[in-house]
């Protein structure tokens, strides 16, 4: 499969960062810039470059999203979020999901980044952010620094970051401990947004520390995962018109494209622990969710970019950067973890 083109990103790029959302095809200026957006392209810009290390406009914008990450964090680790045009930062620390992306987005630059200053800039970064791990207090937050903490423990971990990392995989796994049921495997009373996110950071926690325990959790919510968002090979995610309460309907519509992106890197996790077929073959079906291989038969993907949801009446046809980066996110995966299936095979 061809590889996606930057092609969207680049619209929507400037020499400042990203901006957040797009009417159609076109920049929207007035919704800015957000760490949010910014960290998933610094992760997308570096996952290009891994399947294409030449690619010299991927390392261009890696570089102008992490002088955006390094002037947006805080004295006490923390980010901004939010940031007008016209570059003047709109609030006075960001939400606990753009903290912890911009934790994830420096664990995976100190592993990835191209240039060892980067790297060093990234785990300078990572180790300030440390200290505002506490802070975050809902487990999708903890679950995307979870991740950055498991990249960087893989490329060459202070035990300050293990300890961290391995704090948060105990907080994650009591979390579903308590919850679960013989027929609610789960981490809480609902499934709401970016849900694969949640085994995929115990996959990759366990990958790094080596711990059985936490592969054995995220390998039981994914499994109950795949049984609520697969059907007859489908890939079919929870919809945000409404989410999906245990003992209540769940919603089919308001598909997000992040959820295909997540549910990709959580399959390619637990195949990296434990290989099988099925796990690929699964990545490979959230993949097709964007080429028409989802309930309405549309193809979210289109000319570098992505459309921003799946609708009960058709699709939402802007394209914004959570979008295109979950789109590129998935598909670079996808093409690295193919390439080092040929290079198994020779």
């Amino acid at each position: 499969m061809t590889l996606p083109p930057l092609d969207h990103v680049v619209v929507l790029s400037d020499d400042v960062g990203i901006i957040q959302h797009a009417t159609e095809s076109v920049p929207n200026r007035s919704t800015g810039y957000c760490t949010d957006d910014v960290a998933r392209a610094f992760i997308v810009a570096l996952a290009r470059l891994r399947v294409t290390p030449r690619d010299a406009q991927a390392r261009r914008l890696a570089g102008i999203y992490l002088a955006f990450l390094h002037d947006a964090q805080l004295p006490d680790g923390r980010f901004h979020n939010f940031m007008s045009y016209d570059r003047i930062w709109l609030d006075a620390v960001g939400t606990h999901d753009s903290c912890g992306r911009a934790i994830w987005a420096l664990g995976y630059g100190a592993r990835f980044a191209p240039e060892p200053a980067w790297r060093r800039l990234c785990r300078a970064m990572l180790d300030r952010a440390l200290e505002s791990v506490e802070w975050l207090a809902y487990e999708r937050a903890q679950a995307y620094a979870m991740l950055g903490l498991a990249h960087v423990s893989l490329a060459d971990a202070a035990p300050g970051h293990r300890a961290v990392l391995r704090h948060l995989a105990e907080l994650s796994t009591a979390r579903l401990a308590a919850a679960r049921t013989s027929a609610w495997i789960w981490f809480d009373e609902a499934m709401t947004y970016d849900n694969a996110r949640l085994p995929e950071a115990l996959l990759r926690a366990a990958a790094a520390l080596e711990e059985p325990a936490f592969a054995q959790a995220g390998l039981d919510a994914l499994a109950f995962l795949e049984t609520v968002v697969f059907e007859d090979g489908l890939f079919v995610p929870i919809g945000n018109d409404g989410w999906y309460r245990r003992g209540g309907p769940r919603a089919s519509f308001g598909q997000q494209p992040l959820e295909a992106a997540a549910m990709v890197d959580a399959e390619l996790a637990a195949h990296a622990l434990a290989p099988a077929a099925p796990r690929l073959e699964a990545a490979e079906a959230a993949l097709a969710w964007y080429y028409g291989k989802n309930l309405q038969g549309t193809a979210m993907a289109q000319g570098g970019g992505c459309y921003d949801g799946l609708e009960r009446d058709g699709v939402n046809r802007n394209m914004g950067a959570e979008s295109t980066l979950a789109h590129l996110a998935a598909a670079y995966a996808m093409a690295d973890a193919r390439r080092g299936a040929l290079r198994l095979a020779r």
